[in-house]
């Protein structure tokens, strides 16, 4: 199984280079950032730094969207960094949630990101693509690679997944869901002939490493509160109890009262006080390092090939340590 560490772009950029450096050395092979403009620094400035002081690691947003950069701007960045350091990149991609919300426009369409999908893996590889109705290539590239990883939660993204992606990403830990999920992308990869089995899966989620449960669940309870903004936009389309999602995923959001930007992803998110306990246990990974290596085992086990470390929380370097000394060896020894 890989691992990735999964860092907000909070100044100075040095602290993220500088993690990003102490997660390769502990045995991580990615390293991934948000990527919303208003709220944090842009990414892909600090990419070319991580690039530069790591060997190994493939960096990356988790995740862009199709409207903030130009679909041809963004090949073009991925390319250049692609170009200067080897093929270290990997584009996560998304319908933008945060980054477009805390702007005031609303995410893309799903045909947008399916359309995005081929263009920036086209653009960005030396192919031919059709931007805004204009065919274009990047003539300079050579021999480029980008694999677009795309986020999901509903049947329509998890469908579109399996249909365009080379991997897709699963932001919660839930072995139930994420079964359901990667099922779901599976099952669409085969129905439009594609290898199922092609498609990478990762599970994105906060790990929390000690013994006091109380105080790790207070550090990533924001996380129940940045899934269940999506859920709610996944309710508003579908409808409670309508078989189209799993209720498991949409009972808790019940008391969710509203969700501000400002907070987003950070430890102490006063909008998460409706996340009730069980839910940050199932979806994040939390007590000693025994527990973590047998939920990831657990997570392997469905497919998944990839988990990312979020770390927004007061012990990053911490769990970075104890990643790369009692739980990476585990699950992969």
């Amino acid at each position: 199984m890989d691992f990735g560490l999964v860092l907000q772009t909070d100044p100075p950029a040095s602290d993220v280079v500088e993690l990003m450096c102490r997660a390769e050395r502990n045995g991580f092979g990615y390293g991934w950032t948000f990527d919303s403009a208003v709220l944090w620094q842009e990414p892909f400035v600090i990419y070319s730094r991580i690039l530069e002081h790591t060997e190994r690691l493939t960096v990356g947003p988790m995740v862009t969207n199709p409207s903030t950069r130009t679909w041809e701007v963004t090949a073009s960045t991925f390319a250049t960094l692609n170009d200067m350091y080897g093929n270290r990149t990997v584009c996560g991609i998304g319908r933008g949630d945060s980054a477009l919300r805390v702007a005031g426009r609303s995410p893309n369409t799903l045909a947008r990101v399916g359309d995005a999908i081929d263009a920036i893996r086209d653009l960005a590889e030396g192919r031919e693509a059709v931007v805004d109705g204009s065919p274009m290539r990047i003539p300079w590239i050579k021999d480029g690679r980008l694999p677009v990883w795309m986020a999901a939660y509903g049947p329509k993204a998890l469908a579109l997944a399996g249909q365009k992606a080379d991997g897709f990403i699963l932001q919660l830990a839930d072995p139930f869901l994420t079964e359901w999920m990667v099922h779901a992308v599976r099952s669409a990869a085969a129905d439009a002939g594609r290898d199922p089995d092609a498609i990478t899966i990762c599970v994105a989620a906060p790990a929390y490493i000690g013994d006091d449960l109380a105080h790790a669940r207070e550090q990533c309870r924001w996380f129940g509160g940045m899934v269940g903004n999506h859920v709610a936009d996944l309710v508003s389309r579908y409808g409670e109890h309508s078989g189209a999602i799993p209720d498991s995923l949409t009972e808790y959001i019940a008391r969710r009262q509203g969700y501000d930007y400002s907070h987003h992803g950070r430890a102490g998110n006063p909008d998460t006080a409706f996340v009730p306990d069980d839910i940050v246990d199932r979806f994040c990974l939390l007590g000693p390092p025994e527990a973590h290596v047998e939920k990831l085992r657990t997570l392997r086990g469905l497919g998944v090939d990839q988990f990312a470390v979020y770390a927004m929380h007061d012990a990053k370097e911490a769990t970075i340590d104890a990643y790369g000394r009692d739980v990476i060896p585990a699950v992969n020894g």
